[in-house]
Order: C-alpha cells, then sequence, then structure tokens
C-alpha cells in the first residue's frame, strides 16, 4: 500500500513519502543517516566496521559482502541504502526484483558528497538539515581547493595495504580530497577502484609522499632513500580513516590532510 501511494505521489509531481523503516548496507550511509538525525528510520545495518554506539542494539542483517538475504526481507524495509561493492551483484539484482526501493551511492568527487547527502534527506524526511550540512560541506570545500593549491600538485601514493600493495584509483572520491589539497593520486589513471600495485611502480612514479593507514605499513618505504618521499621525511599515516568514508564527516577528515599536507615539500626539480 505504502509502494503504491509513493508511485502515486510521484505522477501527480507531490512529494514522495519518507522512507520509515530502512536498511543501511554500508558503513558510509550510515554515518549520513546519523548525521542527517535520522536515525529512528533504521531498522538494521549491514556490518562492516565499529558500529556507532547508538546503534550497538541494532539488528544485523550480515556483514559486508555477505548479507543475510532472508532476514533482510523479514524487516520489510521500505528503503535500501548501497554502496557498490557492499554486496555480491547477483543479491543486489534480487533485491532489484523484490521491488524494494534502492538508493545507491556512488560519489566520485567530492562535490557528489553533498548532493549524496540532499538526496538522502529529501527520502528521509530530513530535507532541511540535508540542505544545512550539504551547504556547509561546498563552502568549505570551495575554500580548501582556493586555500591549498598549488603550482604543481605534490605526487603522492595512497597506500591501502601493503601485502600486497593496494592503492586506490583515480575514479575514487579520495582521489580528488588529494587534489583540493594540493598532491595527485600516484595512480590517478588506474580506473580500478583498489588497484594491486608493483614496488617498481611506485619506484618509478617516484612519490613526494606517502600516506598510509598506520605507521607498520611505511616500515618498509624507510630503507628506500631514492624515493623522494624517504629522503624529504614525508612517510606520513592518513590523520584520519573518514577520508574514505563518504559522508558529512568526509569534510573534517579532508580539512585535516590539508593541513598535513600544507607543510609537505616537494622534491627538487
Amino acid at each position: 500500500m505504502r509502494r503504491a501511494a509513493a508511485v502515486l505521489l510521484l505522477l501527480l509531481g507531490l512529494p514522495a513519502l519518507a522512507a520509515q523503516r530502512v536498511i543501511s548496507l554500508a558503513p558510509s550511509m550510515t554515518d549520513s543517516v546519523l548525521e542527517l538525525g535520522a536515525e529512528d528510520r533504521l531498522v538494521a545495518v549491514l556490518d562492516g566496521d565499529v558500529r556507532p554506539p547508538q546503534l550497538a542494539a541494532l539488528p544485523s542483517v550480515g556483514r559486508y559482502g555477505q548479507l543475510d538475504m532472508e532476514r533482510l526481507l523479514s524487516l520489510r524495509p521500505d528503503l535500501l541504502l548501497v554502496w557498490p561493492g557492499s554486496i555480491p551483484e547477483a543479491q543486489l539484482a534480487r533485491l532489484r526484483e523484490f521491488g524494494i526501493p534502492l538508493y545507491i551511492a556512488e560519489p566520485h568527487r567530492l562535490d557528489d558528497v553533498p548532493q549524496q547527502l540532499e538526496d538522502l534527506a529529501a527520502r528521509l524526511g530530513a530535507e532541511q538539515k540535508g540542505k544545512a550540512l550539504a551547504d556547509d560541506f561546498r563552502r568549505r570545500i570551495a575554500d580548501l581547493r582556493q586555500r591549498y593549491a598549488r603550482p604543481r600538485p605534490l605526487r603522492l601514493f595512497y597506500q591501502v595495504w601493503n601485502q600486497p600493495l593496494y592503492t586506490l584509483g583515480g575514479r575514487q572520491v579520495v582521489s580528488d580530497a588529494l587534489e583540493v589539497c594540493g598532491a595527485r593520486n600516484l595512480f590517478a589513471d588506474l580506473t580500478l577502484p583498489a588497484p594491486q600495485v608493483g614496488m617498481e611502480s611506485v619506484l618509478a612514479r617516484d612519490p613526494e609522499v606517502i600516506l598510509a593507514p598506520n605507521a607498520e605499513q611505511l616500515a618498509e618505504w624507510r630503507n628506500m632513500p631514492q624515493l623522494s618521499a624517504t629522503r624529504l621525511g614525508q612517510l606520513w599515516v592518513l590523520p584520519d580513516r573518514n577520508l574514505e568514508r563518504p559522508s558529512y564527516a568526509m569534510l573534517a577528515a579532508t580539512e585535516k590532510l590539508c593541513s598535513l599536507l600544507a607543510g609537505a615539500k616537494p622534491a627538487a626539480p
């Protein structure tokens, strides 16, 4: 009945009903729901990271990449929040067959994040909050772009994992955050979301900065003085992991990144 009413409103050009039973299938989408103050709409989440404390008692529909379809259907959701890759393609196809409304988020640039917040807010009946967050996000990112621009961007290797060596491709939103802060993803030319690269490729491209999730993953680079990043002492730990979770929190994470990279020195020409 509710879905039929939503279709009728759409045909009449009227605002659709806000979703009441929402399941988030990605941690970043869960973050956005909380930021919009709409956590009362959540009836379950797909686990993939440490849960926010206020959602500790919420039912689970599986873990990242392993959706419990039967459990999900039993909760009768009227909106699913999806991140590409958070569930297998075959299960996503089945969800489409069931006719459950989906909101799929895949921002490639920082400018996509505030639009995502507004779109999600419209589905959750939190339009005013969504507009406020989106406007603030756009204004502060524009300020960062202007303040931290460099005549030549720093060559930066963004290390996701070390054994084997993984990085991020150029279509990931993190690449745009690097550009905002005056750097360029060393492997921006690769289109895979998280490509595996060889040590030789990193050496050949000679990064001036290397970012990694923790100090242990930087250890091997410290023994390679042929790298500009090593000679310059610019082997740094990522200051805020929210840089990898596109929500309003990515704004503060980008500001921390810009502050860190502001002190980076370019290699001699």
